[in-house]
């Protein structure tokens, strides 16, 4: 019998602001570590994840693509720009 598949676990396409805390695709959304390593949020997406990117002139909105849709979420804190 063959096992169930599971999401993937690990974040993909990672981004990172000012104070150091990284910003990637994983199950469910885009999850925030802090520069220490710990999980500090997931910003919820009802799609699976492909890429985030920081844009507009401040670099404080957070654009998310997905599987089929755009998101953008302004941030307090500006991101690093690649």
């Amino acid at each position: 019998m063959p096992r169930p598949t599971q999401p993937k676990a690990d974040p993909t396409e990672l981004r990172v602001d000012e104070k150091g805390n990284i910003f990637g695709s994983g199950p469910r959304g885009v999850w925030i570590i802090s520069p220490e390593g710990k999980h500090i949020g997931t910003i919820k997406i009802p799609e699976r994840v492909s890429n985030v990117a920081w844009g507009d002139n401040d670099g404080k909105t957070l654009y998310i693509t997905a599987s089929t849709s755009l998101y953008r979420i302004k941030l307090k804190i500006a991101g690093i720009r690649n």
